[in-house]
């Protein structure tokens, strides 16, 4: 028998109860059985109190832009794509966006969402993220293929990409994020089974990056061939100003950004068959600890003029970090880079041991005027093009985020799917 998802909401409060009655039995069984194998001058350990701050850490879900974007990085990802079922139209799609919202905003804060049996799982959300962003037939489905974004369209055709139809576009994209992995599985099936009635699962692409407190705080993440990855990307309010936050063009996109979502192949195998020299003059940077090689430090301004003693550039001009750099004359052409190391089973057909890479995250204002560009000379010309593959693209655009106003909590992309002839309806 199927049951849909407000036929729970009677229940809660009796269920909200139970659970609460049983944790606090449980919470003083615990303690009690700790009160008694452990000395009560015992001080509590570093690793307990640590997990107890990592468990309970959120991040603010409310505000001028979506969380996930500007955010540190927290340790795991899941990146699930969703099609739009044949029969949703924009109010179907507006109704989905109000669950949605209403869910990650309550599973974001630590708190069950609405209906939910099982509210233990959502107590720890370890700098738990959601974030949603839509693809072109999102617009198309809810008949406002008109007020698309010019750039919100399949990226160029790339010379060296190998795109594989399982890991391409999607009508809408979900980024989940936390440094737990239970949190960010449970957060995951969540919002997959709240919106059921709406959307189809397409791919789901999971990565990683170092454990919370495993590196310096504030460090830069490395990706799977050691390199240190996302030197240069905005780190101030202006920064984001100028490079991310949509501030031009229709009301109901400023706020918002774009994400381009790329997987790269990375080949493990031929890449750890080069010296460490070779390595390094692949990125023109060092591996210990990502300074340009004219540099001693990671955020050197890197010396492209510089040469040896045998008259060679210290910073190869084909280097990768030479060729993605923004031009003299174009300044525009920067952005977040936001990614996350994969390494799941071998493909065979891959003919590698390994079936590792990189689940690459961008987001800017415009991809035609600053992604696409870089990605047209690293295409053209970059020495890691040796050892990596482009296998999927999709583009996406994300909603400004959202607010807890006096009369009722906002839901994502309101603004743009709301019926003006019926601005309270819901359906």
């Amino acid at each position: 028998m199927s049951v849909s998802r407000r036929g729970f909401i009677s229940g809660v409060t009796v269920a909200a109860s139970s659970v609460a009655l049983a944790s606090g039995l449980n919470s003083g069984v615990n303690k009690a059985h700790a009160s008694a194998s452990m000395p009560a001058d015992e001080p509590e350990s570093t690793n307990e109190a640590d997990s107890k701050r990592l468990g309970q850490a959120t991040v603010e879900f409310d505000g001028e832009h979506q969380a996930g974007i500007a955010t540190a990085q927290p340790a795991h990802l899941n990146l699930v794509a969703f099609n739009l079922k044949d029969d949703v139209d924009r109010a179907g799609l507006r109704r989905l966006m109000r669950l949605w919202t209403e869910d990650a905003r309550a599973l974001c804060a630590g708190d069950p969402p609405l209906g939910s049996l099982e509210p233990e799982m959502a107590q720890t959300p370890a700098n738990l993220t959601i974030t949603v962003g839509f693809g072109p037939g999102a617009f198309d489905a809810a008949d406002v293929s008109d007020q698309k974004p010019g750039w919100l369209k399949p990226l160029p055709e790339f010379s060296l990409d190998q795109l594989e139809d399982k890991w391409g576009q999607s009508d809408l994209v979900l980024q989940i994020c936390s440094d737990d992995p239970t949190t960010a599985s449970f957060a995951m099936r969540h919002m997959v089974r709240s919106g059921t009635d709406y959307v189809d699962t397409g791919w789901l692409q999971q990565g990683f990056l170092s454990a919370d407190g495993a590196l310096p705080k504030d460090s830069t993440p490395r990706n799977l061939f050691g390199q240190v990855d996302g030197t240069v990307n905005p780190r101030i309010d202006e920064e984001y100003s100028e490079q991310v936050w949509i501030d031009e063009g229709a009301d109901f996109t400023r706020g918002g950004t774009s994400m381009i979502v790329r997987r790269i192949n990375m080949n493990l195998d031929t890449w750890e068959m080069l010296d460490r020299v070779s390595r390094e003059n692949s990125m023109g940077r060092n591996l210990t600890n990502g300074a340009p090689l004219t540099g001693t430090d990671e955020f050197d301004d890197p010396d492209y003029d510089a040469i040896d003693k045998y008259g060679l550039p210290v910073i190869d001009k084909n280097s990768h970090m030479a060729r993605a750099k923004a031009p003299y004359d174009h300044p525009e052409q920067k952005f977040k880079r936001r990614p996350y190391n994969y390494d799941i089973q071998p493909d065979p057909a891959l003919g590698q041991l390994s079936n590792a890479g990189l689940v690459f995250i961008a987001f800017q204002k415009d991809p035609d005027v600053q992604y696409v560009p870089v990605q047209q000379r690293l295409d053209e010309s970059d020495r890691l093009n040796t050892w990596i593959s482009h296998i999927g693209s999709a583009v996406y655009w994300v909603p400004p985020g959202v607010s807890v106003d006096g009369e009722r909590d906002k839901f994502w992309a309101e603004s743009l799917l709301i019926d003006e002839a019926k601005p309270d309806a819901e359906s």
